[in-house]
């Protein structure tokens, strides 16, 4: 009650909040990516299922990490230190981290699935495998859903608690992190089923979406082994790729309007 006091009554805190639930939704991107591409994985009737259920658990995941704040600081004490001396930068410092926390090894363990699973997901795309009719459709369906729950699981994990340290390092008032994390999760489950869809119907959109995975992977795994590589830098990228792919979106279909306009009139 007292944090929800100070939040209406502190100009400050409100600021805070403004810039934590602009930091949530942009960190929140990523996990929707991913849920997205995995969901359309699945048959149609169970995609919007998955999509539920996979920002629902990493809502529920976010607040019982924030009932957790102790120990969530507490993962980032180094608990691994191999104690060699790698290359050093330019001032004289480690050019990346000998000691690791645990959530430095769960960065790069999230890290190292997303670019595995990017790749498998390129791989199948570039080279796709035909599907054989010895197992059962409904089973096979099952097998498929389980696993895609499972997968959304590990990945929603990781992204939570990247999402609530970079709460804690924001601000200390609990009521801030609780409505920013509701916020960034109200949003996820809005632009869920619309991007979700627009990446099923437009192909080039999906080897982008992996091109982003496979990038966020790498930056998990820098970040984890101490190379901070600035999130602007990333979503820069992201939002520029983002725009010449629907650039080009706009001009195929503009062709393909030309070209029926162009058989009709033949």
């Amino acid at each position: 009650m007292e944090s929800l006091q100070a939040l209406i009554s502190d100009p400050a805190a409100w600021a805070a909040l403004v810039a934590l639930v602009t930091m949530e939704v942009v960190l929140g991107i990523d996990n929707l990516i991913f849920i997205s591409i995995l969901s359309n994985k699945l048959p149609e009737a169970e995609r919007q299922k998955a999509r539920r259920i996979g920002i629902g658990l990493a809502l529920v995941m976010r607040l019982a990490l924030l009932s957790m704040i102790a120990w969530i600081v507490g993962l980032t004490a180094p608990v691994i230190d191999f104690g060699i001396v790698g290359p050093v930068g330019e001032h004289g410092e480690p050019a990346f981290e000998t000691d690791f926390s645990w959530r430095d090894l769960i960065l790069i363990a999230g890290g190292l699935f997303l670019i595995w699973k990017a790749t498998k997901e390129i791989h199948h795309s570039v080279d796709p495998t035909p599907t054989g009719d010895v197992l059962d459709k409904k089973s096979a369906a099952a097998i498929g859903f389980g696993s895609a729950i499972v997968q959304i699981i590990l990945l929603d994990m990781v992204f939570s608690i990247d999402s609530i340290l970079t709460a804690v390092g924001m601000t200390d008032n609990l009521a801030v992190m609780v409505i920013a994390v509701l916020a960034a999760v109200t949003a996820m489950l809005l632009a869920a089923d619309p991007l979700a869809n627009f990446i099923a119907k437009n192909p080039t959109v999906v080897m982008l979406a992996l091109g982003f995975l496979l990038m966020i992977g790498a930056v998990l795994i820098a970040d984890g082994f101490g190379v901070h590589v600035p999130k602007g830098y990333i979503y820069a990228a992201m939002a520029f790729s983002a725009l010449v792919e629907m650039l080009n979106i706009f001009a195929r279909r503009a062709q393909a309007r030309k070209t029926g306009r162009s058989g009709s009139a033949g």
